[in-house]
């Protein structure tokens, strides 16, 4: 029986593990699950992923299922109450970014009517698969990392600039960057 070939990141951690065999780099083109990676990105800004995974649980309770109509209701009480929240990053920056970038979020879906329909706009709809034979080859942001960070920007969104972006895109499987030898790259 051989053994499986992972990206390197993933390491032995099985949540790890699980996150990239089933989610990571996988297209993905729902409003909710697409939130839910700007809200996580955006929280894991300076901190390791898997510190984020570990609490992701967590967040799904404290941002009302990655609900991006409620999370944009959030006023300042809310905020206040989810900065005593021990399950998510207590960064008060953070935390009215996720409000702020919902309701960028609500306007990007009500101009192109998802914001699927937004983010995949930018690669014509199909994702950029590379041919990464290492992990010391990915980049942590690209010139498409670039301009999208730039015009969310100046949409109003926080705590997404262009390394966020990039992880986002390889989250959401607008890029694969799985490594060639990874199980997953040809499957994503």
């Amino acid at each position: 029986m051989s053994e499986i070939v992972r990206c390197s990141w993933c390491g032995e951690d099985p949540l790890y593990q699980h996150y990239h065999d089933n989610e990571w780099g996988v297209p993905c083109r729902d409003d909710r699950t697409l939130f839910e990676f700007v809200v996580l990105e955006g929280a894991q800004a300076g901190l390791s992923w898997i510190t984020i995974l570990r609490k992701r649980e967590h967040y799904r309770e404290a941002f009302a299922n990655f609900d991006v109509q409620r999370v944009a209701a959030f006023d300042e009480q809310d905020i206040e109450r989810l900065l005593q929240n021990p399950g998510i990053v207590r960064n008060r920056l953070k935390v009215a970014s996720t409000v702020t970038n919902a309701r960028c979020f609500i306007e990007l879906q009500n101009q192109f009517g998802s914001f699927s329909d937004y983010i995949w706009g930018f690669v014509d709809g199909t994702p950029i698969t590379n041919r990464w034979t290492s992990q010391a080859q990915i980049p942590a942001s690209t010139e498409l990392s670039d301009k999208i960070s730039k015009d969310m920007k100046q949409r109003g969104f926080k705590f997404f600039g262009s390394t966020i972006c990039y992880a986002h895109l390889q989250a959401t499987g607008v890029v694969n960057d799985h490594t060639t030898a990874c199980f997953r790259h040809a499957q994503c």
